[in-house]
């Protein structure tokens, strides 16, 4: 399934404008009975839609939809690989599974995901319209020896973009998570194609949270924040997608240069466990020291009774200690 069909983009867009619609109008609009239209209310609902349904009135979306549109984000980001979906499994499939006919800088962004998925095999809640569901395809020619830092750098440039948007105070958690004010913002995945001599193709996916209907924060397990909470005005994702493609492309040519060397004191300034007593979580080990950030390689510095120690992501997770 990659989009809705025509009866079913007919409501949406109907109820995008946030405004209330009787079940009367809403019917004639399709052209089915009030009982096909309920069913119609239910198949938006169920792919994350908040929509309220109130008697004498009709039905509303919870707020106004800023739906993605391809040609506003080409036009604002100057990139012409650009391609947006209303649902898919997942958008780093979708890029996985064309990975031998696209092009570099190839973006998938889409308005839900069926099957997202986060680190460490994770579900990724992702309703329709609420969020940002963001890949992009990169090939290092350089090969794989390039990307052991790699997620450090994205989570950089998603910061960056933040804050060239007006989104001041995210902070990096090595080695994926993009935090603010110990509550977890977004998430990258990356998902390589490569042979230890060759090329080594990348797909960059990140997840980032706008707006968090209620009825899918019930499913997320740990502390949580959206932008719609930090920001007093409501973002527009696709400006933020534009912005994001636009520092992704930037960083990520010079990092295939020089590699995470002159992104250090960057990511110190944004590290929210720099210094701080924390846990390695390591298979059914954990191992405790203070963090002293990370090396030209990516890997955390765990400072054990004055011993520095470093530590290369994979099946390990970092919590602050109690």
């Amino acid at each position: 399934m990659s989009e809705l069909n025509e009866k079913g983009n007919q409501l949406l867009q109907l109820l995008s404008d946030g405004e209330f619609h009787s079940g009367e109008k809403v019917g004639e609009l399709l052209g089915v009975s009030r009982t096909s239209v309920n069913n119609y209310i239910k198949g938006l609902q169920g792919i994350g839609l908040d929509i309220y349904k109130v008697t004498g009135k009709g039905y509303c979306s919870a707020i106004p939809l800023d739906l993605l549109d391809a040609e506003k984000i080409k036009q604002l980001s100057g990139k012409d690989n650009v391609h947006v979906e209303q649902i898919v499994d997942s958008t780093n499939q979708w890029l996985l599974e064309r990975i031998d006919k696209i092009e570099n800088g190839q973006s998938c962004i889409s308005e839900c995901q069926l099957s997202g998925r986060g680190r460490r095999g994770r579900t990724w809640i992702s309703p329709f319209a609420s969020h940002l569901y963001f890949s992009l395809y990169w090939r290092f020619d350089s090969g794989i020896d390039k990307v052991s830092g790699l997620s450090l750098l994205v989570g950089i440039a998603v910061v960056n973009s933040l804050e060239k948007i007006g989104i001041q105070g995210a902070e990096l958690k090595w080695p994926n998570d993009i935090y603010y004010q110990g509550k977890k913002l977004a998430g990258i995945l990356i998902e390589l194609n490569a042979e230890a001599t060759e090329a080594c193709h990348c797909i960059i996916g990140i997840g980032l949270n706008v707006r968090m209907p209620p009825e899918q924060a019930k499913l997320i397990d740990q502390p949580w924040i959206d932008l719609n909470q930090i920001s007093s005005d409501p973002v527009n994702r696709n400006l933020l997608s534009a912005t994001l493609m636009k520092e992704l492309y930037s960083l990520l040519a010079q990092y295939e240069k020089t590699g995470l060397k002159p992104y250090l004191s960057r990511w110190f300034e944004l590290d929210c466990f720099i210094n701080k007593q924390v846990n390695l979580l390591i298979a059914d080990n954990v191992k405790s020291g203070i963090c002293r950030g990370i090396d030209e390689k990516g890997a955390l510095l765990l400072d054990v009774d004055g011993e520095i120690e470093d530590y290369i992501g994979g099946e390990i997770s970092l919590r602050l200690a109690n």
